[in-house]
């Protein structure tokens, strides 16, 4: 089985950091192939990042289609996951999406911890498009400088456990998620240092997507997932621009 790691950043530190966390869960003979992003920001941040990424996975999935089982949008606010389900036929899978499901089995109310003040109200409005809100019990971000996205799990290692620990004792999180493709991995190293399950977005992205290619679901004819028809396009790349005009067979 192989599985696409699409990292709509353009940090080739956090997709290393994505693919050996999910390395971690993967089962033996799934292949889980890293792709960067090769335009936009180190890391996503705010609504205007996202949109931004959304474009640039879009893209990064048709160059890619054809060489894997599925795919996982690797940033923790799935841009472009919406618009890539409408327009391709594989299994794709949320980062963030995956990491609520996930955490929904775990307990009754997950918080988010995240490393970066900014994050807050987009991924409060992610939270919300999934129609999980009900379920979250408090979204809480860190206010820190920090100066290397590639290491800011272990810069803020200390600060982001007592952060997930006051989720737990004044907002009465049940599960927490470490959210963030550059936290990947820091679940599993802090698992002991917080009374609750931690939930890695990543590693839940990977077991969900592997589940998926084993259930082999249809690709929707109708509904708000069916293929869009075919459109003609100006300035996008050739893979994407085939794929919308349905010149991909």
């Amino acid at each position: 089985m192989k599985i696409l790691i699409a990292n709509p950043n353009t940090s080739t530190g956090v997709t290393d950091r994505l693919v050996a966390s999910g390395r971690l869960v993967a089962s033996a003979g799934t292949e889980l192939i890293p792709m960067t992003a090769p335009r936009g920001v180190p890391y996503i941040a705010t609504r205007a990042e996202a949109a931004i990424g959304s474009a640039v996975m879009l893209e990064m999935l048709a160059e890619k289609r054809g060489t894997f089982d599925a795919a996982v949008c690797a940033a923790f606010g799935d841009p472009g996951l919406g618009g890539a389900r409408e327009l391709f036929d594989f299994p794709i899978v949320g980062m963030a999406e995956a990491a609520m499901l996930v955490a929904c089995t775990l307990g009754r109310s997950f918080s988010i911890v995240s490393f970066a003040k900014a994050l807050e109200p987009w991924f409060a409005e992610i939270v919300a498009w999934h129609g999980l809100s009900g379920r979250c019990a408090a979204i809480r971000m860190l206010d820190t400088s920090f100066t290397n996205i590639n290491a800011v799990a272990e810069e803020m290692e200390q600060l982001l456990v007592d952060l997930a620990n006051r989720t737990v004792t004044d907002n009465g999180a049940d599960v927490v998620i470490l959210a963030g493709a550059p936290l990947a991995g820091l679940a599993t190293k802090l698992r002991d240092r917080v009374p609750v399950p931690l939930v890695d977005g990543i590693q839940a992205a990977v077991a969900m997507a592997e589940g998926l290619v084993r259930l082999n679901p249809r690709k929707a004819t109708v509904g708000t997932y069916r293929r869009p028809g075919p459109k003609d396009s100006t300035g996008l790349s050739k893979a994407l621009a085939d794929v919308i005009g349905h010149k991909d067979a």
